[in-house]
């Protein structure tokens, strides 16, 4: 019911100044438009608009759907409303329900990628409302009416649905319908119930409250068991006054006529009505483990403090996200228009919707990520009676409602550009929102067609064990969680995680079988560094870093991921202790820098404090190496102070040594320097030195020292808001990834699968 955006209350309450000077500093408004085709030369407005804009123009009239592939309409969705019924504050006008509807253009963007624009139409006359709308079906790929009074958004829906060939979907209504249906799924299975047999009595009859009833009988709830009501009582066969044709449809035969009287004995309440119309008293008449939907806004019918009061077995729902069970609209239209557009669906029906239902609802039975838990101060909802329905912030959203409401769409025959590998598109989505998630793609994807076991060493840890949950979840291969398997089982049954599933196994070291292989196996790489057969004995069975690598070292897995309880220098030498550098090789650390759409390799950001010449030729063979594992052909920038000789000083000289150096090995990539991290990023800079060996943009950086490796990368982070990947470890023998301690589980995950993708180079 509420929305991100719309009336919602939070912990803290936004002062009427606050929200004014928040639609006000700067750009007034909270909408932009962007070019996304360059505009800088007379060529690219050739191209752009005149003559070249005419090629388009011809292909379209001969074939109307290649508009999909040569303008914006497959990603382009119109919210419109005459404002006559914004939030709960009532027919205000057209144009004050501007802000509304460029807010709801912004919640498209950010949480599914859907370009948006509002449009007010100015008119209550229904008929002029829709011969308004009905053509303007080419410029957009879908129509989504909001803040529209009832019963008129009714008729406007319908009539448009049946005059355009585009999704027309009024979220007041469905919006709010699928979410509580989600939920409803949940709050079911957890009190033992079934939709056949559940009784529910719905509080109020306007659009949202209509929508609702016609979902839930439709996925199967009997109709005999719904009673809904208005503020004249209950809708009963027979009833005349207050009446409408969309009331009538679901008229019971009852002898019952008022709200207290159906609340009597009823399993569920939805209340989509007005503060305070469900009582404690109510409430009380309900039968056992009720579960109870107080969808109303700004304020529910009755507060989760009020039913706490006198019931402790109720699940409780609300609009509202200062309480749990928040039924929030923004954890669907966005993403239900995205799988829509996605497969140039004609309209969205009943299948689709049912759809997105049933995804939400098993979406909110899976472990959470840290993702969520960051955006909720650190409390890691975990599916039970205070969590039924996933949270607006929650990652997974981009993926898993579009695949199914696509999926649908194609099962139904509404879709006109089928997706053949949903799988495919899945990740695709996630790669639409996460920058991370496009760049490890192909990564993914690879270790998927040769998946890989993983130790994750510090397996006793909550981080770890979602992170292993997650890498089998993915199908990477077999996550090894190294530790004592009580204190992992404990741990786990607290939080919820299931180390029982397919693709997780328990290692413990004391209980091992290769324990003293791995003591032999350690104590003859140290026995001439100072230590005892029971020095190595003793890291074998104490430090699961040794052990993990160990296992790593005599192919028992094919890589490991660690550094969640130890910094990574640290957790470096332990490793280094059991596997050495690649022949040939020299292990260094490179983070990947993601920013404005680009992405750089930054190197050494790990290993070398103040390499020598030599050793920055070495990492600059090393990162390139990578770069090409990773799929790029690297162009590597050795980077100075100085650019070519000026200004000069003695650390300049050692990268110009180095390139030097690679002169003489002749390898086989593009590289240069020394040089500013400006010449080697612009191409316009670039320009001035005609004489520069790279054929573009440097995208391999090496650092002349770690101190400015590790202050670049976080001035990347905090001044240009970019994503960093890493450091990777690269030059060891063997597969191992060090993440650090503050790492989230996606970073693990993401780690452990460049552990396993690496395990196959």
């Amino acid at each position: 019911m509420a929305e991100d955006g719309k009336a919602n209350r939070n912990a803290r309450s936004v002062t009427d100044q606050e929200a004014l000077d928040f639609h006000s500093q700067g750009r007034p408004g909270k909408l932009e438009i962007s070019p996304t085709k360059p505009m800088a030369t007379q060529r690219d407005l050739s191209l752009a608009y005149s003559p070249g804009v005419a090629v388009p123009v011809k292909a379209i009239a001969a074939n109307p759907a290649t508009a999909y592939d040569y303008t914006t309409r497959g990603n382009m969705v119109a919210v419109i409303s005459n404002g006559t019924a914004i939030l709960g504050l009532g027919n205000l006008g057209a144009l004050a329900s501007k802000p509304v509807m460029e807010g709801k253009s912004v919640l498209f963007k950010r949480f599914a990628d859907v370009d948006s624009i509002d449009l007010e139409v100015d008119t209550e006359n229904v008929d002029e409302f829709i011969n308004c709308v009905r053509f303007l079906g080419p410029s957009f790929g879908g129509i989504n009416l909001e803040d529209i009074k009832a019963p008129d958004c009714f008729i406007i829906e319908q009539k448009l649905r049946e005059v355009m060939d585009i999704p027309v979907f009024h979220d007041d209504q469905h919006g709010t319908a699928i979410i509580a249906a989600a939920g409803l799924i949940n709050a079911l299975t957890l009190t033992g119930r079934d939709f056949k047999t559940t009784k529910l009595v719905c509080n109020g009859a306007g659009a949202a409250a209509i929508a609702c009833v016609e979902l839930i009988k439709s996925m199967g709830f009997a109709p005999e068991n719904i009673t809904l009501c208005d503020t004249k009582g209950i809708i009963y066969q027979g009833r005349s006054e207050g009446m409408n044709q969309w009331k009538s449809a679901h008229a019971i035969k009852t002898d019952k006529r008022t709200l207290v009287e159906a609340m009597d004995g009823a399993d569920v309440v939805f209340g989509l009505s007005g503060k305070g119309t469900l009582s404690q008293d109510m409430i009380r008449s309900m039968a056992p483990r009720p579960i109870i939907f107080a969808m109303a806004n700004p304020d529910p019918e009755i507060t989760p403090e009020e039913v706490a009061d006198i019931r402790d077995d109720a699940i409780v729902a609300t609009g509202r996200s200062d309480y749990p069970n928040q039924v929030n609209n923004v954890l669907g239209f966005p993403y239900i228009f995205r799988g829509a557009l996605d497969v140039h669906a004609s309209t969205i029906n009943e299948e689709m919707k049912i759809a997105a239902a049933q995804a939400l609802a098993s979406l909110a039975k899976e472990d959470v990520p840290d993702d969520v838990a960051a955006a909720y101060q650190g409390n890691r909802p975990r599916f039970g009676p205070q969590y039924i329905i996933p949270v607006p912030f929650d990652p997974r959203l981009i993926s898993a409602i579009p695949v199914a409401v696509a999926k649908a769409a194609m099962e139904s025959g509404v879709a006109r550009k089928p997706i053949p590998d949903l799988a495919a598109y899945g990740r695709q989505l996630s790669a639409r929102r996460d920058p991370i998630a496009s760049t490890l793609q192909r990564i993914y994807e690879r270790v998927r067609r040769q998946p890989k076991r993983i130790v994750f060493a510090e397996g006793e840890e909550v981080q770890m064990m979602r992170s292993a949950l997650a890498y089998a979840n993915q199908e990477l291969g077999t996550a090894l969680l190294l530790g004592r398997e009580d204190r992992m089982r404990e741990t786990a049954e607290k939080e919820g995680i299931d180390l029982d599933r397919p693709g997780i196994q328990l290692v413990n070291a004391r209980l091992s079988k290769r324990t003293g292989a791995y003591t032999d196996y350690l104590y003859a790489r140290l026995q001439r560094k100072g230590y005892l057969f029971r020095d190595a004995q003793r890291l074998i069975n104490n430090d699961r870093n040794h052990f993990a690598a160990c296992m790593v070292a005599m192919g028992d897995a094919d890589g490991m991921v660690t550094g969640i309880t130890r910094n990574y220098s640290t957790a470096l030498d332990d490793v280094r202790r059991c596997i050495d550098a690649k022949p040939g090789h020299r292990v260094i650390g490179v983070s990947i820098a993601l920013c404005r759409g680009r992405t750089v390799l930054v190197a050494d950001t790990a290993v070398h404090d103040m390499p020598s010449a030599e050793e920055l030729a070495d990492i600059a063979e090393e990162a390139a190496g990578l770069a090409r594992r990773l799929g790029y052909l690297p162009r590597v920038a050795m980077l100075a102070y100085s650019t070519f000789g000026h200004p000069s000083g003695e650390r300049s000289e050692r990268v110009r040594e180095a390139v030097s150096i690679l002169d003489k090995r002749r390898v086989d990539f593009e590289y240069d320097g020394e040089m500013g991290a400006d010449v080697a990023l612009n191409p316009k800079v670039m320009e001035q030195y005609p004489f520069c060996r790279l054929s573009g943009p440097a995208n391999v950086l090496v650092m002349p020292a770690f101190h400015s490796a590790s202050i670049s990368t976080k001035m990347l982070q905090e001044l240009g808001n970019a994503t960093v990947i890493g450091p990777l470890l690269v030059g060891l023998d063997k597969s191992v990834q060090i993440v650090s301690m503050t790492a989230k589980d996606s970073d693990i995950v993401n780690m452990a699968a460049l552990a396993a993708h690496n395990a196959g180079m």
